[in-house]
């Protein structure tokens, strides 16, 4: 299944978004199936527009299509680099946590944690007429799952030049506490509810799901299993 997800995201990238070539298809993809909180809970006013590219902009609409776009959004990307960071971490974490608990279960898995990001992003942003996509929120919660799963297992890091095999827990905690960090200031603005850039909130409600509901997904006996082949040190 991860294998699945990747290829469909990839195909959206590609087939939807043109890869990004087009700068026309790539903005009307975003502006029309990304995530617009304030069209959800019409805190936004109805044409209130944002730039969103040369001579683009997007308006707040009320579109009944909007109301499926917290899981849409989790296939969309906003540029190459967004979609291959985040087909990297998807890659290094998604395996085992698949090996963890089989396909079915961590498809569902997946688009929960993609839609409990979306939920807190909305809470935190209600008002915000810009338009947010990507599958961060959900491959954070992968790491969440991750996390508890297999916390002892190292994780190759790239500093520079060198690859140097670090403990996952560190690795996830102290990307816990950056994303935390960073959306504290958020809450603190004078208007909370207008928000734009990285939507460091989704990630926080994304790990958080998937550290809380991974051990109703999880099959302990998978879970020995992955260990025993691994010697709970993959990553």
């Amino acid at each position: 299944m991860t294998y699945v997800i990747l290829a469909v995201t990839w195909a959206v990238w590609v087939l939807v978004e043109k890869g990004g070539l087009d700068p026309y298809a790539l903005a009307k993809s975003v502006c029309d199936y990304g995530l617009v909180p304030g069209e959800l809970t019409h805190r936004a006013a109805l044409g209130t527009a944002v730039p969103i590219g040369p001579g683009m902009v997007c308006a707040v609409d009320n579109s009944p299509i909007n109301f499926l776009t917290p899981l849409l959004s989790i296939f969309l990307h906003g540029s190459w680099g967004h979609i291959l960071g985040n087909s990297l971490f998807f890659w290094v974490f998604g395996r085992s946590v698949e090996d963890s608990m089989g396909s079915g279960r961590f498809l569902f898995f997946y688009l929960i944690c993609g839609l409990a990001a979306a939920a807190l992003y909305i809470a935190t942003s209600p008002a915000s007429p810009v338009p947010t996509v990507g599958a961060s929120g959900a491959i954070s919660g992968i790491m969440g799952a991750y996390l508890v799963l297999y916390p002892k297992a190292r994780v190759n890091m790239f500093f520079i030049i060198f690859v140097i095999p670090i403990r996952a827990w560190l690795v996830l905690l102290y990307w816990f506490g950056l994303q935390v960090l960073e959306g504290l200031p958020q809450l603190g603005q004078m208007n909370p509810h207008v928000s734009g850039g990285v939507a460091v909130w989704a990630h926080v409600g994304g790990f958080l799901t998937g550290m809380l509901l991974v051990s109703l997904f999880a099959d302990p006996q998978l879970v020995r299993r992955h260990r025993a082949v691994f010697g709970g040190y993959y990553g």
